[in-house]
């Protein structure tokens, strides 16, 4: 189980750099670049499954939270800050998901 939360951990960590080398890589801002991804059909599609993803996500951390509470305060950064926060919730509740799936 700790493998499994350090490799979570890891790929939040790369993804947080990701978003970070891409905000100072880019001097053209969100707006544009979004722009130019809703003009190519395939980048509409990915983030269509992107999104899916997220709302996926987000019912499965309410299923696994007690508190609807806490759960919405997981769940609600997922569509803003993505897969990070997944991850980072995935690091700390892994023992409950697994406890919680075992039965």
């Amino acid at each position: 189980m700790m493998i499994l939360r350090a490799i979570f951990l890891l790929g939040a960590l790369a993804l947080t750099g990701s978003i970070v080398w891409a905000i100072g890589a880019d001097d053209r801002g969100l707006g544009p670049v979004l722009q130019e991804m809703l003009s190519e059909p395939w980048s509409v599609v990915t983030l269509i499954d992107l999104y899916l993803g997220f709302f996926f996500a987000a019912v499965v951390i309410f299923i696994i939270e007690r508190s609807i509470l806490v759960a919405a305060i997981w769940a609600i950064p997922v569509f803003f800050l993505g897969n990070v926060v997944t991850a980072l919730w995935a690091v700390i509740r892994l023992p409950t998901i697994i406890e919680r799936v075992r039965g």
